[in-house]
């Protein structure tokens, strides 16, 4: 991983899921607990479950929508909200990614978590994990109408927060909204390793990879 020139990086911009959050609470819910949960509730196979949720997911994926937890909702006949509370012992922080934040605030930084979770999701997490007090704003796509793979985006992030692409860092852990980031004029951008902590490490492509939050400090 490059040492990054932080004299030409104002703005640091964030993801959350697989970012600063170990992603393995996200995938066991969509991959195991909602999967089990439909069958329960629909009086289906966990085989047949799976036969019907695979192919919406794919559908869906990469649109708001996929990240709505009020469109699941209603298209699952289910409370995402209360779904996600059964196992949300299982959100944590990764490891060192508060001392980065706070480095980044000593730093003077301007700091946005933007992500694509839905607002309920943004609220239990940061009812688990203390994450607000690091950031000036925290930011969900919703709030714009337009997920991070999309250029309208960023436009709107712009016009929102009013940072220069060209002094910006931004960190996630999607190889498409990174490049989607790229498109933008997003200068510093950094894939993540190993988003979820129990599945090892990912090939990130054409993007230098985080995998220790401590490395980043050098020269900050």
């Amino acid at each position: 991983m490059p040492v990054l020139p932080w004299a030409a990086i104002d703005t640091v911009l964030l993801d959350m899921d697989g970012t600063l959050l170990d992603l393995h609470f996200d995938n066991h819910f969509w991959l195991e607990h909602l999967p089990q949960r439909y069958a329960a509730h629909h009086g289906v196979t966990r085989a047949q479950a799976d036969a019907e949720l695979l192919p919406l997911f794919r559908d869906h994926a990469g649109t708001l929508n996929w990240y709505c937890t009020d469109f699941w909702s209603r298209e699952l006949r289910l409370s995402i909200r209360d779904l996600k509370r059964e196992v949300a012992e299982l959100i944590s922080l990764r490891p060192d990614a508060d001392t980065f934040l706070a480095a980044l605030r000593g730093a003077g930084k301007r700091v946005a978590l933007i992500t694509n979770a839905h607002r309920d999701s943004l609220s239990l997490k940061l009812e688990r994990v203390e994450l607000a007090p690091y950031f000036d704003r925290l930011i969900s796509s919703h709030d714009y109408g337009f997920p991070k793979e999309d250029q309208q985006f960023w436009q709107a992030l712009q016009a929102d927060f009013g940072f220069d692409p060209a002094r910006s860092l931004f960190i996630d852990d999607s190889l498409p909204i990174l490049r989607s980031a790229g498109r933008f004029g997003v200068a510093h951008l950094l894939a993540v390793s190993e988003p979820d902590s129990r599945k090892g490490p990912k090939d990130t492509e054409e993007f230098a990879a985080l995998s220790d939050y401590r490395a980043l400090l050098a020269g900050l």
